[in-house]
């Protein structure tokens, strides 16, 4: 079974995708801000990592940038976020975004997302 780490403020956003992706097989774990998540690699490696844009005590850009810059940042990290700009998703991918899912997001969408990052 593939891991998931789910990164949203919102309970609600995150117990719809905990919902998806455990009909997809996936173990899931949650975290509710970036500091949370990257305590959460720190000790266990996700397979993929959704991870929302604002949240407080630290964005999501702001644990990419972080998680990316450790030696152990392998999973896949795909943005599902209400910022739609193209220089939001520019910045996300620069900063090491494998992909880019717009919210609010379907089990179609997400599975799709996950077949292009090679998690599923």
């Amino acid at each position: 079974m593939k891991n998931c780490l789910i990164v949203d403020d919102s309970k609600v956003i995150r117990k719809v995708a905990r919902h998806i992706l455990e009909t997809m097989e996936f173990n899931v774990s949650e975290a509710a801000d970036g500091q949370e998540a990257l305590d959460h690699c720190n000790d266990n490696t996700p397979d993929v990592i959704l991870l929302d844009w604002n949240m407080p005590i630290m964005s999501g850009m702001d644990f990419l940038k972080a998680y990316r810059a450790a030696a152990a940042s392998s999973a896949k990290v795909i943005f599902c976020t209400t910022e739609n700009g193209i220089g939001h998703i520019q910045a996300a991918i620069a900063a090491g975004a494998d992909e880019y899912v717009m919210k609010p997001f379907d089990r179609e969408t997400l599975e799709a997302k996950l077949q292009i990052v090679g998690c599923i």
